[in-house]
């Protein structure tokens, strides 16, 4: 009995069934947590679920198995390519990580993946570029770019990057001197529980309000503590 082709529309209907069994793909929620799993629990059989969802070009799963490899020299290089791979596809963590890897040996070349992460509303990423910008590092000096993109930084949140905006603020580097300015980034950093600005904070409050400020330096103090017993 001769067999026959299934028909054009028999095909179709199968082609939509088998896609109606197949299981839904990851959310990056759930790729982050099994990556995160397999960071810290050595779980090779969570390494290789990540491993198949990078290799269907989903870049959340490439910055993640980038974050894997990140932690081991033999996979330095495959590190650098999937966060490339990732940050080309638009990931925002990923140009950031690339841009840490790079920044050591090729400040440079760490440049641009920081903008791409600082123009994509990354913080850190933004006080990077000023960090970059201020020391010459990797681009020629420019305390004006710098203040640029610490401000960028500031405006996301970023308490260090306000720090020294308040510092720029205060000596007019890179932006016309404005105490004022200064010392509303100063209270913002303080409030946003940066030690370096609680302190500043305290000493400069010392003559006026002497009870604040030695609230002030025990606070700080107390941060520093925590922090060095978190690392």
């Amino acid at each position: 009995m001769m067999k026959h082709a299934l028909s054009l529309p028999a095909v179709v209907l199968a082609a939509a069934l088998a896609a109606c069994q197949a299981p839904p793909p990851p959310t990056s929620a759930e790729i982050e947590a099994v990556a995160m799993h397999a960071r810290q629990a050595g779980d090779h059989k969570a390494e290789r679920r990540v491993r198949g969802w990078a290799s269907k070009d989903m870049p959340v799963a490439e910055r993640e198995l980038a974050l894997i490899y990140q932690a081991r020299p033999e996979r330095r290089a495959d590190a650098l390519t999937l966060f490339e791979q990732a940050a080309r596809a638009g990931d925002t963590e990923a140009a950031f990580e690339l841009g840490q890897m790079l920044r050591a040996a090729a400040p440079e070349q760490a440049w641009p993946w920081y903008r791409q992460a600082a123009q994509q509303g990354h913080a850190k990423a933004a006080l990077m570029l000023g960090l970059l910008a201020a020391n010459g590092e990797g681009v020629p000096k420019d305390q004006a770019e710098a203040a640029r993109w610490l401000d960028r930084s500031s405006a996301l949140g970023n308490a260090h990057a306000m720090f020294l905006l308040y510092n720029a603020y205060r000596e007019g580097r890179g932006v016309a001197r404005d105490p004022a300015k200064g010392r509303e980034l100063l209270e913002e950093a303080a409030h946003h529980e940066y030690p370096p600005a609680i302190q500043e904070l305290a000493m400069t409050l010392q003559a006026d309000d002497a009870l604040r400020a030695g609230h002030l330096m025990k606070e700080a103090t107390e941060h520093r503590h925590n922090n060095w017993n978190r690392f």
